[in-house]
């Protein structure tokens, strides 16, 4: 099973940003001598206890301290952005590290706030399709003389293309991703409901069975990706599960908390019914437990998606929490 990594680049209760953004350059080195295959840095903005806002410039520095491990954005917010801006980072990336970057992109407009600041000078967005298009013509030299601004080049020209991912949550965007022939990563964290695991395992055989290929991809790859809280035992995973249940309540957009919560954080909250109700149903989002118990329900997923990688999210409180993570995924799985 190929395993990566997504990475918020989160800021631990004492800690600050600056160390964060090391802490993701020492997380994957360590990912890298353990065999896994990709390590991507999440897009967040106005959350304080996350320093991933700019993945493009992050990975830069990531793929500089590896060698061989791919490194990728989980993923590029597009609406915000020119296809031609992202192709011509993306491209950079590519050439200085060429056959190891990945292009991850995403439709989340976030808070009614930041979709305003990132948004302040645009009458309309591209359509989410339209934009994959472009991106697709501007990194493989193919934009078509009935596009909208023929004759463009997205600077540098160079030999290899970065792999297309999109992120989705959606049978819609799956369909999308099918007919663009790029990658599909079905995200089971965002949203609570066992019904949202029903309707991944349909996108992802619909996307397998109206897959188009494209110069990015020939046949058609699903990869999942979902919250991990593994420890020695059962109890220990519980444990750090505490603050990522205290996390995922979202107070104020995220904004309650300027560090991602310690476990004794998260045993110091007086907890609401409705947050209690909102807990449980969270934990839905995640697999717990031991790395018997992980293991056994990763590979149960892994059997109903028919997936072809695994993109796990250890995002627990503490570096060494999520080494030990990684560490115990890998030896069970690498």
């Amino acid at each position: 099973m190929k395993l990566g990594i997504l990475d918020y680049a989160q800021i631990d209760e004492g800690s600050n940003a600056q160390q964060a953004l090391h802490d993701s350059m020492e997380l994957v080195k360590l990912a890298e001598t353990l065999g896994y295959e990709r390590f991507w840095m999440a897009e967040h903005h106005n959350v304080p206890a996350f320093a991933s806002s700019a993945p493009e410039l992050t990975m830069m520095r990531l793929a500089d301290a590896s060698g061989r491990i791919r490194i990728g954005s989980g993923g590029v917010m597009i609406p915000h952005y020119s296809p031609y801006k992202v192709a011509e980072n993306f491209r950079i990336l590519e050439a200085f590290h060429p056959n190891r970057i990945d292009l991850g992109i995403g439709n989340t407009v976030g808070t009614a706030v930041v979709n305003r600041v990132l948004n302040e000078n645009k009458s309309k967005k591209l359509p989410y399709e339209q934009s994959i298009k472009d991106l697709k013509q501007y990194l493989s030299d193919e934009v078509e003389e009935n596009h909208r601004f023929p004759g463009i080049t997205a600077n540098p020209v160079i030999s290899t293309m970065p792999q297309m991912w999109m992120l989705s949550t959606s049978l819609k965007n799956a369909k999308v991703a099918a007919r663009q022939g790029i990658g599909y990563t079905f995200g089971l964290f965002p949203i609570a409901g066992i019904d949202k695991l029903h309707s991944g395992i349909k996108a992802a055989a619909t996307y397998r069975q109206e897959f188009q290929p494209s110069s990015f991809l020939s046949k058609p790859k699903v990869m999942i990706a979902l919250f991990v809280v593994v420890g020695d035992t059962n109890e220990q995973a519980g444990t750090y599960a505490e603050a990522l249940d205290f996390w995922l309540l979202g107070k104020d957009n995220f904004n309650y908390l300027k560090a991602f919560p310690s476990v004794e954080t998260a045993r110091k909250h007086v907890y609401s019914e409705e947050e209690k109700a909102i807990m449980q149903a969270n934990r839905i989002r995640m697999v717990v437990g031991n790395i018997k118990n992980v293991s056994a329900q990763i590979n149960e997923l892994v059997n109903q998606f028919k997936a072809d990688e695994v993109l796990i999210i250890p995002l627990t409180p503490g570096l060494e929490t999520r080494k030990k993570a990684i560490k115990l995924l890998a030896k069970e799985f690498i």
